[in-house]
């Protein structure tokens, strides 16, 4: 059986911890932040770890990490 391919989109986004969960970047973190409170931008900082119910489909995307 040939190997599956990765979704290189998906790559760049997602990445796997050791632990089995999924790590991604917050979104809305980027742009027109002079409107954002400064304790906002600063949680848009953090990790976010993806929901259960994303990371079967979010796996699929990504199998050899």
């Amino acid at each position: 059986m040939p190997k599956m391919k990765t979704n290189r989109g998906a790559a760049k986004r997602f990445s796997m911890t050791a632990g089995g969960k999924i790590k991604a970047r917050k979104a809305y973190s980027s742009h027109i932040l002079t409107k954002k409170s400064r304790k906002r931008k600063r949680k848009l900082r953090e990790t976010k770890y993806l929901s259960s119910a994303d990371v079967g489909r979010v796996k699929r995307l990504i199998p050899y990490s």
